[in-house]
């Protein structure tokens, strides 16, 4: 059993696409909204940005943040796809700003491998994968199961 399983129905999602001034950070919206396509979600609306470099907090910058906050609204979707790899700070900080699941767009990639993954050997090496992904994000999330230090 794949431990990161998507829902059976496609989910409704806002894709959000920063372009940014340095050529090597560059990735093409046509791929990912393909991408996003084969992962099984249903595109809703494409958010574009252009900025010199990411915002460290919470990559897209305030403004942007509150326009992604509106679309989500508007069209009723429960997902958020960046077509940017975002560090575990960034994508925590953008789930809690906007009550819904964050994906970008490593965790897509490695979402379309789960789904597609037939061999036993195969679905193992997905979910290793999906883990080692996932240990970075799950930093900090059982520090209240910690024991307070006696004196």
């Amino acid at each position: 059993m794949i431990v990161f399983e998507r829902p059976d129905a496609g989910e409704t999602a806002v894709l959000v696409h920063v372009d940014f001034h340095d050529e090597q950070k560059r990735e093409d919206p046509g791929e990912f909204l393909e991408l996003v396509r084969s992962a099984g979600a249903e595109p809703a609306t494409l958010l574009t940005a252009s900025r010199h470099r990411p915002d460290s907090r919470t990559f897209i910058g305030s403004g942007k943040l509150e326009e992604l906050r509106a679309l989500l609204a508007a069209h009723e979707a429960e997902l958020v796809i960046f077509n940017h790899s975002l560090s575990p700070s960034q994508e925590r900080n953008v789930e809690q700003e906007l009550k819904c699941r964050v994906l970008d767009r490593t965790g897509l990639i490695l979402d379309i491998f789960a789904q597609r993954a037939r061999t036993h050997e195969g679905k193992l090496q997905v979910e290793l994968a999906q883990l080692e992904y996932m240990s970075t994000r799950l930093v900090r999330g059982w520090t209240h199961l910690e024991r307070q230090k006696a004196g």
